[in-house]
């Protein structure tokens, strides 16, 4: 008895040491592939998600369009909040928070269709509407440049910016 559950502890341990070395190895592939994403920043956000340590390369990407799209509804939610503060945002910054609220407002049903599609394995569908995604919080941190002004959103942006380049580059490994 001892001996099989002995046994089973050890294909435990492999598997979770196997799927360890998936996380790094796919983040090792996407920073090489890609100098925008940080090897770090893609091994943490991919740990992050429950049962991510035995995802094969496909689950991986599910993963990450998962995280794209839990970011892009959090960022959309902080930014309705800081337009709901009356004070201290000056009429240049608020103007910017209004287009970026539109921007991840549309992004939304974007990254849940690139879901659905990359789970169908319409590769090449889910690419595209994730690289819309992508644009959305470059398109949004550009318009705090434009103005001038100090943007709200440059760590969110660039989350959003690194978890769908993380998602793009899986769906090209996959494809």
């Amino acid at each position: 008895m001892n001996l099989i559950f002995l046994f089973f502890i050890i294909i435990i341990i492999i598997n979770t040491t196997l799927s360890s070395n998936l996380i790094h190895e796919t983040c090792k592939k996407c920073s090489q592939n890609d100098p925008n994403i940080a090897y770090n920043f893609c091994v943490t956000s991919l740990q992050s998600f429950p049962g991510s340590h035995c995802a094969d390369l496909h689950k991986l990407g599910l993963i990450s369009i998962k995280l794209t799209s839990k970011n892009v509804t959090d960022t959309k939610k902080y930014v309705k909040a800081l337009l709901k503060t009356k004070k201290g945002i000056d009429l240049g910054v608020r103007a910017c928070l209004k287009d970026c609220l539109e921007l991840y407002s549309d992004a939304i049903p974007t990254v849940k269709q690139a879901l659905k599609d990359y789970k169908l394995k319409k590769y090449g569908d889910a690419n595209i509407e994730v690289s819309s995604v992508l644009d959305a919080s470059t398109t949004c941190e550009d318009g705090f440049v434009e103005k001038g002004v100090v943007s709200l959103l440059k760590g969110r942006n660039n989350c959003t910016f690194q978890l769908s380049a993380i998602a793009l580059s899986i769906i090209n490994m996959v494809h």
